[in-house]
């Protein structure tokens, strides 16, 4: 071992015990990475910053992208109350579907976004079935890791080994390659958590869920005694309403609020919230109303109300909700009525409830306001949001849970489906270049107004694309100070005579363990040019080393530190370190075999032709 190899070695375990300790921020240990292989002349400038122009780090950012359209047009949600209506109160079914459902999300987005999805609506599905929470947080972010077994773009680190398989002159990875082992992974993963792992899930009691998120809008309109009943008035050909204005119906002197109207047809639907007073009714609209409408049917021929169905009432409250403000002491509105003020027409939200202390205050549309007064405002949310603003007139005191669930671009769900679906095509096929099509894919978001040109910037972990460029370059500093030659040798010494088998379990579960200390990114940067390298000595395809990485990068399951996929479900879930030791070490053991069974059926061992570019030479992986 020469000087520089014993540094680069040694940098190695600095960083990995930087990352383990978890003191220093990832990406500044990237860049300290960087910088020591410049400074120590390991590397030239050019070479210690030349991650940061990879092909890798474009890829990633473009994916980041793509997984915050399918965020913010809703498709991860849709999943989401779909596993809700379908799982029903059996632990069984919920497992299965949060399972698969996490699984399928997290091959075409970002898998710690997949797992803060599905947070809340875990603690949803547990609040109504009565479902512990501990018992399905696990199994799911389990089951998001496991995606990135399932596609090419689904992790980083598929495409950090599919890279090095090129640079060594071999075929990179295919989007489905490795797709049927991924499967075989899942199915087998499912299979452990119906069995054996739901023995081993805690079963320790946890806090409530309104704890953590916060009250409903339905325990804000009962604290201002505001009719929590809310329904939708369809008004016919006949209806009385019809061609009279808000103000003319006389709704509003029965206690009745109209604080939406839906109008047009599914593809020219238009949704009017908070309308005023001066708003026409017209044959067709459908109204979305607070207060007892029913008693007062006979008064209003031609309509016909019933309950708002819970997917209408959903995408009301992505477009509109509530908001309680405390009227602040040097107010401009002191003493003055709403009527007055003309709240509607100043702030474009209806006042639903007035409270002085705890006492609802009645007709408070004539009142005069006083110092500390409650709003219960209704209204647009970026009505609702603007209120921060007027610091001099209100204080925002609560908003309801339902703010953090909104979808604010669900009318865009099926362009987002297009364009996910145009990227796998184009991939599939072929007809563009990997990079070419996730690139397009993410210009295709933002042109169609899936999200603006701002969200795609901020959609972009600037920390997740910094460790990754920064840790690339230390791949590089071990082959060129001869690190990886010496690894392999001491690995061909070690099982390189038991065999292929025997070299393909030492890499995935060296993986997997560097995974549990460094990142999974860090960890295939690291160890997919020793795989190739060792393949190579033994004479054998690249493609299921490679393989034996691409998984291990996966199977982090042993602790909640080794990856954020994990560590995000620690909290809401009350886990303690020794639950994932317990459930996840068997779950590492079965995918090694599943694993270790399936690959060479699909990426056969083989032997290399005898041919100068060797590795080249090779087959390429099945598509």
């Amino acid at each position: 071992m020469n000087g520089e190899m014993v540094f680069v070695f040694g940098l190695v375990i600095v960083t990995a015990i930087l990352m383990a300790t978890n003191r220093v921020r990832y990406d500044v240990i990237a860049l300290l990475v960087v910088l020591a292989l410049m400074l120590s002349g390991v590397l030239t400038v050019g070479q210690s910053i030349a991650g940061f122009g990879s092909s890798v780090v474009i890829l990633v950012a473009a994916l980041l992208i793509i997984g915050e359209m399918l965020d913010r047009t809703g498709v991860a949600r849709a999943v989401g109350e779909f596993i809700l209506k379908r799982g029903g109160s059996s632990e069984v079914r919920l497992i299965v579907l949060l399972m698969s459902g996490a699984a399928v999300l997290g091959t075409v987005m970002s898998s710690t976004a997949v797992v803060a999805v599905f947070i809340p609506i875990v603690a949803r599905i547990a609040s109504e079935t009565g479902v512990k929470r501990q018992r399905l947080l696990m199994p799911m972010a389990y089951a998001a890791l496991i995606s990135g077994m399932l596609t090419l773009i689904a992790t980083t680190p598929n495409i950090v080994v599919s890279e090095e398989l090129e640079s060594s002159g071999a075929r990179g990875f295919g989007f489905f390659s490795f797709s049927l082992i991924g499967v075989a992974v899942l199915i087998a993963g499912i299979g452990y958590m119906l069995t054996l792992g739901r023995r081993l899930l805690p079963n320790h009691s946890t806090p409530e869920e309104s704890e953590s998120r916060g009250r409903t809008l339905r325990d804000l309109f009962h604290d201002f005694q505001v009719s929590e009943s809310i329904d939708c008035v369809r008004l016919s050909a006949t209806a009385s309403l019809a061609g009279r204005t808000i103000a003319e119906s006389g709704l509003g002197e029965r206690g009745v609020r109209i604080v939406g109207i839906r109008r047009g047809g599914t593809r020219t639907e238009e949704q009017i919230v908070a309308p005023d007073g001066a708003t026409l009714l017209r044959v067709g609209d459908t109204l979305l109303v607070t207060g007892e409408m029913f008693e007062h049917l006979d008064a209003f021929p031609g309509v016909t109300v019933e309950p708002i169905s819970p997917r209408a009432l959903q995408r009301w409250l992505w477009e509109a909700g509530s908001v309680s403000v405390l009227v602040h002491p040097e107010s401009g509105l002191i003493g003055r009525s709403i009527k007055d003020v003309r709240f509607r027409s100043r702030y474009g939200l209806h006042v639903l409830g007035v409270r002085n202390g705890q006492q609802a205050v009645e007709d408070h549309a004539n009142r005069s306001l006083r110092a500390g007064d409650m709003l219960l405002l209704s209204g647009r949310w970026s009505r609702i949001d603007a209120l921060r603003a007027h610091t001099h007139d209100f204080v925002v005191m609560e908003t309801p849970r339902e703010r953090t669930d909104v979808v604010k671009a669900y009318r865009k769900r099926p362009v987002a489906l297009a364009i996910l679906a145009m990227m796998v095509i184009l991939t599939v096929f072929e007809l563009v270049p990997l990079t070419a099509a996730v690139l397009l894919a993410a210009l295709a978001a933002i042109l169609t107004r899936c999200l603006s040109m701002d969200h795609a910037y901020r959609a972009m972990h600037w920390s997740s694309i910094v460790l990754i460029a920064g840790l690339l370059p230390l791949a590089d500093a071990l082959a060129v100070t001869g690190g990886t030659d010496f690894l392999v040798n001491v690995m061909m010494t070690s099982v390189g005579e038991l065999g292929p088998y025997a070299v393909f379990t030492a890499l995935f579960f060296l993986t997997a363990g560097l995974s549990l200390f460094l990142s999974n990114t860090a960890a295939a940067v690291l160890v997919a040019p020793i795989a190739i390298y060792a393949a190579e000595q033994i004479g054998v395809s690249p493609y299921p080393m490679a393989i034996a990485v691409v998984m291990g990068a996966s199977a982090a399951y042993a602790t909640p530190v080794a990856s954020p996929i994990v560590t995000l479900v620690v909290e809401p879930g009350r886990y303690r370190f020794t639950d994932f030791v317990r459930v996840g070490v068997p779950l590492l053991i079965l995918t090694w075999l599943v694993v270790v069974l399936v690959t060479p059926l699909l990426f056969p061992f083989g032997e290399l032709v005898a041919d100068p570019t060797r590795v080249g030479a090779v087959a390429p992986p099945i598509e």
